[in-house]
């Protein structure tokens, strides 16, 4: 079984990317499962239902997210749906560790036209991030209650640290853990010694001519003056980072996984 994570979306720049390549690497990888980080997708802040529904068009079996989930919104109706819809919005996730009552949920189970079962779970670091709870007992508590035996799982933070932890305490227990929010794709990709296939970030699609995505005039401005600005997502020189993970569907073990980044 092939599953293809597209890393955070950033702007119209890396909605145009994506559109661009990811037919041709569907195809190519025979790509069963694709999940696709849209946090960004609208303008750099957020995403919203019209820019969700693209992104569903264009295959995508799960959308993840992460810190920027409320920019937008007209997001929350969208993903207030019941347990048990299949509309969706109802695969819309955000971190699952967010407090108990924000609109939608942080993990998705589901069955591929093959039969295959699979889950999505979508997390949140705590160093470095806005308050939430613990990443590693919202994984175990997920976990308990989860059927499928491949499960990915998308883990938005900022350090590093935590989330080579939170791979290390999830080995074995998941098909993947891949890091997403820092926007630099991480040449850190592995099986780790149980069968779980690590990244500590996928990467963005979006401007490399950036910084993380936003035109670098205004980052420098605030760096040099400390005044606040508006910052504006940037379009030179897009680039799609996504990884591919390689796993046996009755177990869930990972058997590889290997990096993608494309441009223009």
């Amino acid at each position: 079984m092939n599953i293809l994570f597209v890393g955070d979306v950033f702007g119209s720049a890396g909605r145009h990317i994506v559109r661009e390549h990811l037919p041709h690497v569907m195809e190519t990888n025979e790509v069963d499962l694709l999940v696709i980080n849209g946090e960004n997708a609208a303008g750099g802040f957020g995403i919203t239902p019209s820019i969700a529904e693209e992104i569903f068009d264009l295959g995508a079996h799960v959308i993840t997210t992460g810190n920027h989930i409320w920019d937008k919104k007209e997001i929350f109706e969208y993903m207030a749906v019941p347990a048990d819809s299949h509309v969706r919005g109802r695969r819309v996730l955000r971190p699952a560790n967010y407090v108990v009552g924000t609109p939608g949920f942080g993990v998705y189970e589901g069955e591929l036209p093959t039969g295959q079962e699979y889950a999505v779970m979508n997390l949140q670091g705590r160093v470095f991030m806005s308050s939430c709870d613990d990443p590693f007992r919202t994984a175990d508590d997920l976990l308990s209650k989860i059927k499928a035996k491949v499960i990915l799982l998308d883990f938005h933070g900022e350090a590093t640290s935590e989330k080579v932890a939170l791979g290390w305490y999830l080995d074995g227990r998941v098909t993947a853990v891949l890091g997403t929010h820092t926007h630099i794709p991480t040449a850190d990709e592995r099986l780790l010694h149980n069968g779980t296939a690590y990244q500590t970030d996928v990467g963005m699609c979006g401007s490399f001519d950036s910084v993380i995505g936003v035109e670098r005039e205004m980052v420098l401005h605030r760096f040099l003056t400390g005044m606040p600005g508006k910052f504006e997502a940037a379009k030179a020189n897009p680039k799609m980072c996504a990884t591919l993970v390689e796993c046996n569907g009755g177990t869930g073990r990972a058997t590889a996984i290997s990096r993608i980044m494309l441009g223009e």
